[in-house]
Protein backbone atom coordinates (compact mmCIF):
# COMPACT_ATOMS: atom_id res chain seq x y z
CA UNK A 1 0.00 0.00 0.00
CA UNK A 2 1.14 3.55 -0.72
CA UNK A 3 1.93 5.91 2.14
CA UNK A 4 -0.77 8.51 2.83
CA UNK A 5 1.44 11.34 1.57
CA UNK A 6 1.12 9.73 -1.85
CA UNK A 7 -2.25 7.99 -1.51
CA UNK A 8 -4.43 10.59 0.26
CA UNK A 9 -5.84 13.04 -2.30
CA UNK A 10 -5.43 16.07 -0.06
CA UNK A 11 -1.78 15.25 0.69
CA UNK A 12 -0.86 14.14 -2.83
CA UNK A 13 -2.19 17.46 -4.14
CA UNK A 14 0.37 19.43 -2.10
CA UNK A 15 3.29 16.99 -2.25
CA UNK A 16 5.23 18.90 -4.91
CA UNK A 17 4.74 22.21 -3.11
CA UNK A 18 5.99 20.81 0.19
CA UNK A 19 9.15 19.49 -1.49
CA UNK A 20 9.83 21.83 -4.43
CA UNK A 21 13.62 21.33 -4.62
CA UNK A 22 14.12 18.38 -6.99
CA UNK A 23 17.73 18.99 -7.91
CA UNK A 24 18.24 15.35 -6.90
CA UNK A 25 16.74 14.44 -10.28
CA UNK A 26 19.46 16.19 -12.29
CA UNK A 27 21.84 13.26 -11.99
CA UNK A 28 19.17 10.91 -13.36
CA UNK A 29 18.47 13.25 -16.26
CA UNK A 30 22.18 13.45 -17.02
CA UNK A 31 22.47 9.67 -16.99
CA UNK A 32 19.52 9.28 -19.36
CA UNK A 33 21.16 11.79 -21.69
CA UNK A 34 24.54 10.06 -21.52
CA UNK A 35 22.89 6.77 -22.45
CA UNK A 36 20.84 8.45 -25.18
CA UNK A 37 17.88 6.60 -23.66
CA UNK A 38 14.84 6.78 -25.92
CA UNK A 39 12.51 4.80 -23.62
CA UNK A 40 12.47 4.92 -19.82
CA UNK A 41 10.50 3.05 -17.16
CA UNK A 42 10.18 5.13 -13.98
CA UNK A 43 9.19 2.84 -11.10
CA UNK A 44 7.55 4.72 -8.24
CA UNK A 45 6.89 7.76 -10.40
CA UNK A 46 4.74 9.48 -7.74
CA UNK A 47 3.30 12.77 -8.98
CA UNK A 48 5.26 12.43 -12.22
CA UNK A 49 7.92 15.12 -11.82
CA UNK A 50 10.79 13.05 -13.22
CA UNK A 51 8.69 11.34 -15.90
CA UNK A 52 7.55 14.70 -17.23
CA UNK A 53 11.09 16.11 -17.23
CA UNK A 54 12.09 13.17 -19.42
CA UNK A 55 9.06 13.61 -21.67
CA UNK A 56 9.98 17.28 -22.13
CA UNK A 57 13.24 16.02 -23.63
CA UNK A 58 11.48 13.79 -26.12
CA UNK A 59 11.88 10.54 -24.15
CA UNK A 60 9.13 7.92 -24.30
CA UNK A 61 8.24 7.30 -20.65
CA UNK A 62 6.19 4.77 -18.70
CA UNK A 63 5.50 5.84 -15.10
CA UNK A 64 4.19 3.28 -12.60
CA UNK A 65 3.10 3.94 -9.03
CA UNK A 66 0.72 2.20 -6.59
CA UNK A 67 -0.81 5.48 -5.34
CA UNK A 68 -3.91 6.40 -7.33
CA UNK A 69 -3.99 9.93 -5.89
CA UNK A 70 -0.43 10.62 -7.05
CA UNK A 71 -1.12 9.24 -10.52
CA UNK A 72 -4.17 11.53 -10.68
CA UNK A 73 -1.98 14.52 -9.82
CA UNK A 74 0.52 13.48 -12.51
CA UNK A 75 -2.19 13.11 -15.13
CA UNK A 76 -3.45 16.64 -14.40
CA UNK A 77 -0.09 18.26 -15.16
CA UNK A 78 0.73 19.95 -18.49
CA UNK A 79 2.24 17.49 -20.96
CA UNK A 80 1.02 14.44 -19.07
CA UNK A 81 -0.46 12.98 -22.25
CA UNK A 82 3.11 12.26 -23.40
CA UNK A 83 3.61 9.75 -20.57
CA UNK A 84 2.01 6.33 -20.16
CA UNK A 85 0.78 6.18 -16.57
CA UNK A 86 0.13 2.85 -14.81
CA UNK A 87 -1.36 2.59 -11.32
CA UNK A 88 0.21 -0.39 -9.55
CA UNK A 89 3.53 -1.86 -8.53
CA UNK A 90 6.09 -3.59 -10.73
CA UNK A 91 3.92 -6.70 -10.82
CA UNK A 92 1.25 -4.68 -12.66
CA UNK A 93 3.53 -3.87 -15.58
CA UNK A 94 2.66 -5.22 -19.01
CA UNK A 95 5.48 -6.49 -21.25
CA UNK A 96 7.79 -3.54 -21.95
CA UNK A 97 11.07 -2.85 -23.71
CA UNK A 98 12.97 0.19 -22.46
CA UNK A 99 16.56 1.44 -22.45
CA UNK A 100 16.63 2.61 -18.85
CA UNK A 101 14.79 1.77 -15.61
CA UNK A 102 14.89 4.29 -12.75
CA UNK A 103 13.85 4.44 -9.10
CA UNK A 104 14.49 7.94 -7.77
CA UNK A 105 14.45 9.32 -4.21
CA UNK A 106 13.22 6.81 -1.59
CA UNK A 107 11.48 4.46 -4.01
CA UNK A 108 13.89 1.53 -3.68
CA UNK A 109 13.87 1.74 0.11
CA UNK A 110 10.09 2.02 0.25
CA UNK A 111 9.87 -1.44 -1.32
CA UNK A 112 10.20 -3.06 2.09
CA UNK A 113 9.07 -6.66 1.62
CA UNK A 114 11.91 -8.87 0.33
CA UNK A 115 9.56 -10.63 -2.10
CA UNK A 116 8.41 -7.32 -3.58
CA UNK A 117 12.02 -6.11 -3.92
CA UNK A 118 13.08 -9.29 -5.71
CA UNK A 119 10.06 -9.04 -8.02
CA UNK A 120 10.85 -5.41 -8.81
CA UNK A 121 14.39 -6.30 -9.85
CA UNK A 122 13.07 -9.20 -11.92
CA UNK A 123 10.58 -6.99 -13.78
CA UNK A 124 13.25 -4.35 -14.39
CA UNK A 125 15.45 -7.06 -15.88
CA UNK A 126 12.62 -8.25 -18.13
CA UNK A 127 11.99 -4.72 -19.43
CA UNK A 128 15.63 -4.10 -20.39
CA UNK A 129 17.57 -5.48 -23.36
CA UNK A 130 21.12 -6.77 -22.80
CA UNK A 131 23.20 -3.72 -21.96
CA UNK A 132 20.18 -1.76 -20.71
CA UNK A 133 20.63 0.18 -17.47
CA UNK A 134 18.98 0.23 -14.06
CA UNK A 135 19.68 3.27 -11.86
CA UNK A 136 18.45 3.84 -8.32
CA UNK A 137 19.57 5.19 -4.98
CA UNK A 138 19.48 4.01 -1.38
CA UNK A 139 20.69 5.64 1.82
CA UNK A 140 23.85 4.34 3.44
CA UNK A 141 22.78 2.75 6.76
CA UNK A 142 26.06 3.88 8.32
CA UNK A 143 25.00 7.53 7.94
CA UNK A 144 22.04 6.93 10.32
CA UNK A 145 19.81 9.49 8.59
CA UNK A 146 16.96 8.72 10.97
CA UNK A 147 18.74 10.48 13.84
CA UNK A 148 17.52 13.78 12.36
CA UNK A 149 13.97 12.59 11.77
CA UNK A 150 12.34 14.53 14.59
CA UNK A 151 10.21 17.61 15.04
CA UNK A 152 13.14 19.86 15.98
CA UNK A 153 15.00 19.16 12.73
CA UNK A 154 12.01 18.90 10.41
CA UNK A 155 9.35 21.39 11.54
CA UNK A 156 8.30 23.94 8.95
CA UNK A 157 5.34 26.07 7.98
CA UNK A 158 4.60 26.28 4.26
CA UNK A 159 2.17 28.75 2.64
CA UNK A 160 0.49 27.07 -0.33
CA UNK A 161 -1.58 29.03 -2.87
CA UNK A 162 -5.31 28.19 -2.79
CA UNK A 163 -4.72 25.83 0.14
CA UNK A 164 -3.41 28.02 2.94
CA UNK A 165 -0.67 27.42 5.45
CA UNK A 166 0.40 23.84 6.15
CA UNK A 167 2.46 22.98 9.21
CA UNK A 168 4.54 19.80 8.89
CA UNK A 169 7.04 17.75 10.86
CA UNK A 170 8.28 14.17 11.20
CA UNK A 171 8.32 11.90 14.25
CA UNK A 172 10.58 8.86 14.48
CA UNK A 173 8.50 5.83 15.48
CA UNK A 174 10.82 2.82 15.54
CA UNK A 175 14.33 1.85 14.54
CA UNK A 176 14.62 -1.89 14.05
CA UNK A 177 17.41 -2.39 11.50
CA UNK A 178 17.18 -2.80 8.62
CA UNK A 179 13.72 -1.18 9.01
CA UNK A 180 13.05 2.38 10.15
CA UNK A 181 9.49 3.62 10.70
CA UNK A 182 8.51 7.28 10.96
CA UNK A 183 5.40 9.44 10.71
CA UNK A 184 4.92 12.72 8.89
CA UNK A 185 2.37 15.15 10.35
CA UNK A 186 0.44 17.76 8.37
CA UNK A 187 -1.82 20.38 9.92
CA UNK A 188 -3.96 22.55 7.62
CA UNK A 189 -4.52 26.03 9.04
CA UNK A 190 -7.75 26.56 7.11
CA UNK A 191 -9.70 23.90 9.02
CA UNK A 192 -7.27 22.56 11.60
CA UNK A 193 -7.25 19.10 9.97
CA UNK A 194 -4.32 16.97 11.15
CA UNK A 195 -3.30 14.22 8.75
CA UNK A 196 -0.49 11.74 9.24
CA UNK A 197 1.50 9.59 6.83
CA UNK A 198 3.30 6.58 8.28
CA UNK A 199 6.30 5.23 6.36
CA UNK A 200 8.79 2.41 6.70
CA UNK A 201 12.07 2.29 4.79
CA UNK A 202 14.46 -0.64 4.45
CA UNK A 203 18.11 0.34 4.80
CA UNK A 204 20.02 -2.19 2.68
CA UNK A 205 23.78 -2.46 2.99
CA UNK A 206 25.78 -1.91 -0.16
CA UNK A 207 26.88 -5.56 -0.21
CA UNK A 208 23.27 -6.74 0.01
CA UNK A 209 22.21 -4.61 -2.96
CA UNK A 210 25.17 -5.75 -5.04
CA UNK A 211 24.31 -9.40 -4.32
CA UNK A 212 20.67 -8.85 -5.26
CA UNK A 213 21.65 -7.23 -8.54
CA UNK A 214 23.96 -10.08 -9.45
CA UNK A 215 21.30 -12.65 -8.56
CA UNK A 216 18.87 -10.98 -10.99
CA UNK A 217 21.16 -10.85 -13.99
CA UNK A 218 22.68 -7.40 -13.55
CA UNK A 219 26.33 -6.41 -13.61
CA UNK A 220 27.21 -3.49 -11.37
CA UNK A 221 28.70 -0.73 -13.51
CA UNK A 222 29.45 1.73 -10.73
CA UNK A 223 28.28 3.09 -7.38
CA UNK A 224 28.09 6.86 -7.35
CA UNK A 225 27.73 9.43 -4.60
CA UNK A 226 24.41 11.27 -4.47
CA UNK A 227 25.01 14.94 -5.37
CA UNK A 228 22.23 16.15 -3.06
CA UNK A 229 23.37 14.02 -0.08
CA UNK A 230 27.13 13.52 -0.46
CA UNK A 231 28.50 10.73 1.69
CA UNK A 232 25.03 9.63 2.77
CA UNK A 233 23.65 7.65 -0.17
CA UNK A 234 24.64 5.12 -2.78
CA UNK A 235 23.51 5.56 -6.38
CA UNK A 236 23.69 2.19 -8.11
CA UNK A 237 24.23 2.01 -11.87
CA UNK A 238 23.79 -1.54 -13.17
CA UNK A 239 23.58 -3.12 -16.61
CA UNK A 240 21.60 -6.14 -17.69
CA UNK A 241 24.12 -8.80 -18.69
Amino acid sequence: MADEIFGHPRLAAIYDLLDPDRTDLHAYLDHAQQLDAKRVLDIGCGTGTFALLLADRGVEVVGVDPARASIDVARAKPGSDRVRWICGDAAALPPLRVDLVTMTANVAQAIVAPEAWQQTLARAHEALPPGGHLVFETRDPAARAWENWNRTCSHRVTPIPEVGTVESWVDLVEVSPPLVTFSWNYVFATDGRHLTSDSTLRFRAREEVEADLTAHGFRLHEVRDAPDRPGKEFVFVARRT
